[in-house]
Order: structure tokens, then sequence, then C-alpha cells
């Protein structure tokens, strides 16, 4: 690694992800050794696309992003030379506008990759087990035994093959369950499991795990008439994949018999769905292992640096 020390002094960077570097301060004091001025997230959670454009100001040259709107309005406005995307999606930055402001965009792939997919098969086995609902009901002092089902046999349908997907595919694989794939960047010989149209996946599949990048929609109304009865739902993607009145109505029916949801379209989440005990609600953690989370914000940091210098270059 190239020394930096001291050589960026005086450039304001500001930090979106309002629990970075909490578990380990080396990524933050990355930064201050290569002599940033660092300004933190002032409100511990996702900025609004007001607050973004409020503390980007001409002289924030540049920014550790999180999952803050960072739209054509939001950086035409700013002075950012930098964008460092501390995670993998990239649907929140318009990279188009970017590039013509000549604003340099980075991502961190690889961090989250085993953290995500491990949690997915973690909750997946809580899903089929019915674990979270005995378990509230022991902690209440209610001895509930629930029969649940075994993953033995399974088809699971991965909406979305690429790092994470994949990953999730090769834990699963032991299990002896029945793997395919929806992914239209992938061509047949490009996948290690049988690729379907969506419609098709969705009326074979037991269990359907969205890992798909992007923000349209997936699942409505429409896609969830196409299910088996029982099946469950896994989002570990984007929130705005799934309609989530058409869940409620699926999960009212038994059609879907239970669900995890890890990511939201509004964030803090506070909706109806905290009312249904199938589900499983997790406030958008699934990279947030020590060694995910390390890694991630470490390679946020050193794509941040690295920008400034091919900037200067």
């Amino acid at each position: 690694m190239t020394s930096t020390t001291g050589k960026f002094s005086g450039k304001k960077i500001l930090i979106g992800p309002s629990s970075f570097a909490e578990e380990n301060r080396a990524p933050y004091e990355r930064l201050v050794e290569a002599g940033f001025q660092v300004i933190d997230n002032p409100f511990r959670r996702k900025f609004t696309k007001k607050e973004t454009k409020s503390l980007l100001g001409k002289d924030v040259a540049g920014l550790l992003a999180g999952l803050e709107t960072l739209d054509r309005d939001v950086l035409s406005q700013s002075g950012l030379k930098v964008v460092s995307r501390c995670g993998a999606g990239m649907a929140n930055v318009d990279l188009a506008a970017a590039r013509e402001l000549g604003i340099r965009v980075y991502n961190t792939p690889f961090g989250p990759t085993q953290a995500v997919a491990e949690m997915t098969v973690g909750c997946l086995l809580g899903l089929i087990r019915q674990i979270p609902q005995m378990d509230r009901a022991l902690h209440g002092r209610r001895w509930d035994k629930r029969v649940g089902r075994q993953l033995k046999g399974m088809t699971v349908l991965i909406v979305g093959l690429g790092r994470i997907g994949s990953a999730v595919a090769r834990l699963l694989a032991p299990f002896e369950v029945n793997i395919i794939a929806y992914d239209p960047l992938l061509g047949k010989n490009d996948a290690p499991c049988p690729l379907v149209s969506l419609d098709e996946g969705l009326a074979m599949a037991d269990v359907i795990a969205l890992h798909a990048s992007g923000q349209d929609r997936l699942l409505g109304s429409r896609e969830f008439g196409l299910l088996k009865h029982g099946a469950f739902v896994l989002n570990a993607a984007r929130g705005e994949l799934v309609d989530e009145e058409a869940l409620r109505e699926a999960l009212d029916s038994g059609r879907v018999a239970g669900a995890w949801l890890d990511t939201f379209g509004k964030e803090p989440y506070e909706g109806a769905l905290t009312g249904y005990e199938q589900v499983i609600l997790t406030p958008h953690v699934g990279s947030y292992t020590s060694e995910g989370r390390l890694r991630m914000e470490m390679d946020a940091v050193e794509n941040l640096i690295r920008g400034f210098q091919e900037a200067s270059e």
C-alpha cells in the first residue's frame, strides 16, 4: 500500500453509513491518517434527500456513501469529486450523472457476500422450523411445540445469481435442495444450476430468495398468485422488490407461509408486517458481521483514497 499519510490534508469527507467504524476504528483512523477532515453522520441514520443536499456543501469533496439518494439533483449541487459506496448495490447512485459531472464512483462488492449469504440461510432455517415463534413463546413461559419443515427436497429459486446469490446456492447445496435460478443477465452456460423464467421459477419454488440488483418490483399480486401454497420468501436485496400489500395478502391467505425481510422501502421500518409472527424482520443488517463490515469499510476507504489519487494524476 502506498503511503498517503497527510496527503489529503484539508479535504472534507462526509460519512453516510450510520454505523461506520463502530465495530473497529481502523477504517476511520485510515481516513484521518490520510489527512481527510472527516464529517460524521450527525443523525445516526440514513440521510433524507434534503439532508444529503444540505450536508454536501461545495467544500465537501468526498462521500463515503451508504444508501442515501444520490441522484442528478443531489450530485449536480454538490462539490463531490469521489463517491465510495460502502456496499455492493449502486441503485441509489445516478451513475450516468456522476460520469457527466466527473465524479468518480466506487463500490465494495466483496465485503458483504459471505455475511449476507450466511444470514439468508440462517433465516431460512428459522422460518421453516418456526424458531422465532417458539423462542418468543418460551421467553413468555409458554411451552409451545411446533412442527416445522426440513430443507431436504425443497426447490429454492434464487433471483439474482451474482456474488451473493451464488454464495447462497453453495451454502444450500449440502442440504440436498433443488436449486433453480432466475437471472436475465446470465446465459444458460454461465450458471451452475438450471435457469428459468421468473414465472416458471415462482410456480416451482418452495423458497424464493431475492438477491437481485436494481429496484424494479419483482413480486406483486400477480407474482404471488403463481406461488405454491405455503411458500417462503426471503429478501436481502432491496425493499422495493416486494409489494408489501401484496405480501400481506399472500400471508393472510397462507400462500406465503413465512418471510424474512432485511430491507424495506422506507427505513427505519414501522409498517404492518410487524404484526405478523411468521415474518422475520431484521434492520438491514445482512452484512453486519465483524469480518464483513471491516472488509467492506476498509475497501470503501481505500477506494476513496484511490479515487483522489487518480484524480490528481
